[in-house]
Protein backbone atom coordinates (compact mmCIF):
# COMPACT_ATOMS: atom_id res chain seq x y z
CA UNK A 1 0.00 0.00 0.00
CA UNK A 2 1.35 3.40 -0.84
CA UNK A 3 2.63 5.76 1.90
CA UNK A 4 3.12 2.99 4.47
CA UNK A 5 6.12 2.27 6.70
CA UNK A 6 7.93 -0.86 6.66
CA UNK A 7 7.27 -2.82 9.87
CA UNK A 8 10.75 -3.17 10.38
CA UNK A 9 14.25 -0.80 9.65
CA UNK A 10 15.04 -1.67 6.15
CA UNK A 11 18.22 -1.03 3.97
CA UNK A 12 18.90 2.46 3.13
CA UNK A 13 20.73 1.54 -0.49
CA UNK A 14 18.61 2.06 -2.99
CA UNK A 15 16.48 -1.14 -3.84
CA UNK A 16 17.35 -3.28 -1.38
CA UNK A 17 14.57 -4.50 0.77
CA UNK A 18 16.64 -6.62 3.18
CA UNK A 19 15.95 -5.90 6.91
CA UNK A 20 18.57 -3.52 8.22
CA UNK A 21 21.24 -4.85 10.89
CA UNK A 22 24.21 -2.12 11.14
CA UNK A 23 23.98 1.51 11.92
CA UNK A 24 26.05 3.76 9.33
CA UNK A 25 26.80 6.28 11.60
CA UNK A 26 28.16 9.43 9.07
CA UNK A 27 28.32 13.53 8.80
CA UNK A 28 28.86 15.80 5.92
CA UNK A 29 31.71 18.27 7.42
CA UNK A 30 31.19 20.97 5.75
CA UNK A 31 27.65 21.73 6.79
CA UNK A 32 27.98 19.51 10.04
CA UNK A 33 29.20 20.42 13.84
CA UNK A 34 31.18 16.98 15.21
CA UNK A 35 27.77 16.22 17.56
CA UNK A 36 25.26 16.24 14.35
CA UNK A 37 25.45 12.87 13.64
CA UNK A 38 22.98 11.29 10.59
CA UNK A 39 22.25 7.50 10.44
CA UNK A 40 21.78 5.30 7.24
CA UNK A 41 20.29 2.06 8.23
CA UNK A 42 22.22 -0.92 6.03
CA UNK A 43 21.70 -4.79 5.47
CA UNK A 44 24.72 -7.17 5.96
CA UNK A 45 25.28 -7.20 2.42
CA UNK A 46 25.62 -3.53 1.99
CA UNK A 47 27.36 -1.66 4.71
CA UNK A 48 30.50 -1.93 3.20
CA UNK A 49 29.32 -0.35 -0.12
CA UNK A 50 27.18 2.39 2.12
CA UNK A 51 30.43 3.22 4.29
CA UNK A 52 32.95 3.64 1.25
CA UNK A 53 30.62 5.48 -0.70
CA UNK A 54 30.58 8.12 2.10
CA UNK A 55 34.32 7.43 3.08
CA UNK A 56 34.60 8.23 -1.01
CA UNK A 57 33.41 11.62 -0.03
CA UNK A 58 35.64 12.57 2.80
CA UNK A 59 32.76 11.85 5.12
CA UNK A 60 33.74 10.65 8.73
CA UNK A 61 31.65 7.57 9.35
CA UNK A 62 31.61 4.79 11.63
CA UNK A 63 29.59 1.11 11.01
CA UNK A 64 27.59 0.13 14.46
CA UNK A 65 25.18 -2.22 15.02
CA UNK A 66 21.78 -1.21 15.09
CA UNK A 67 21.13 0.37 18.20
CA UNK A 68 24.82 1.42 19.00
CA UNK A 69 24.48 5.15 19.83
CA UNK A 70 27.41 7.02 18.55
CA UNK A 71 27.37 10.88 20.22
CA UNK A 72 29.81 12.67 18.04
CA UNK A 73 32.06 12.33 14.65
CA UNK A 74 35.12 13.99 14.37
CA UNK A 75 36.88 14.64 11.36
CA UNK A 76 40.00 12.23 11.50
CA UNK A 77 38.62 8.47 10.47
CA UNK A 78 40.14 5.02 9.55
CA UNK A 79 38.89 2.53 8.09
CA UNK A 80 35.07 3.20 8.76
CA UNK A 81 36.40 3.70 12.91
CA UNK A 82 36.43 7.26 14.43
CA UNK A 83 40.54 7.63 15.57
CA UNK A 84 39.52 9.36 18.81
CA UNK A 85 36.32 7.25 19.20
CA UNK A 86 35.94 4.19 21.59
CA UNK A 87 36.51 0.67 19.63
CA UNK A 88 33.58 0.15 17.49
CA UNK A 89 32.66 -3.02 15.73
CA UNK A 90 32.67 -2.49 11.86
CA UNK A 91 32.17 -4.36 8.87
CA UNK A 92 35.82 -4.52 7.35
Amino acid sequence: MIGTAPLEPQCSRAGCGESATLAVNWRNPKIHTADRVKIWLACDEHGDYLRDFLEARNFPVIVTTMGESVDRLPDATHLGRAIDAPDRTTTR
